[in-house]
């Protein structure tokens, strides 16, 4: 991994809600890699503890910004992170994931704003898992929600440069090894 830049080490896992990728950030980082929560699940929290309306369920775009804010700071701490020991920093979706859930919803520009911040040229994508997936306080969305946001995240990785990976559907440990022997190639 030596002379790559830093965004080169930032992957992203991204793909279907509830497709079993924060169990998969959690088995990387017990495998002692740096990791970084979704945005959105740290926002939705906080918004519930607080009271506030920046939930995609009552102003998506709020969310959506609140969520590409947060992927920003993320990028930088992951930067100084990063640069204090080497290897692979995972990330829970990111910017492209928070700036394509605005464009959606508002139809503004979103994705132009954060294309320069880039991340591992190969996006892990978890597929709709219908067997796995299921609702929470901070997840209300339905399987058909999360298959409607797959697709369209399928569709703008790649046309933003990506080469987009499938997760395949096993257990979270033969998970994690796919992930890490697919940068190793």
């Amino acid at each position: 991994m030596t002379g790559k830049s830093m965004s080169d080490r930032f992957v992203l896992l991204s793909g279907c809600s509830g497709g079993g990728k924060s169990t998969l950030l959690a088995a990387l980082w017990a495998r002692g890699h740096p990791v970084v929560e979704e945005p959105g699940r740290r926002i939705v929290r906080k918004q519930l503890q607080d009271g506030g309306d920046a939930l995609p369920w009552v102003d998506l775009a709020a969310f959506a910004r609140r969520a590409i804010a947060m992927a920003m700071v993320d990028r930088v701490g992951a930067s100084r992170a990063a640069a204090r020991q080497e290897g692979w920093v995972f990330f829970d979706r990111g910017l492209i994931d928070a700036a394509a859930a605005l464009e959606a919803a508002t139809g503004e520009p979103a994705l132009a704003a954060v294309a320069a911040h880039r991340y591992h040229r190969r996006v892990f994508l978890a597929p709709p898992w219908p067997e796995i997936q299921d609702r929470d306080h901070e997840r209300r969305h339905d399987f058909a929600a999360g298959v409607a946001e797959y697709e369209r995240l399928a569709a703008i990785y790649p046309a933003l440069g990506y080469e987009t990976i499938l997760l395949p559907k096993c257990p979270v440990g033969e998970r994690a090894d796919f992930v890490l022997s697919r940068l190793a190639v």
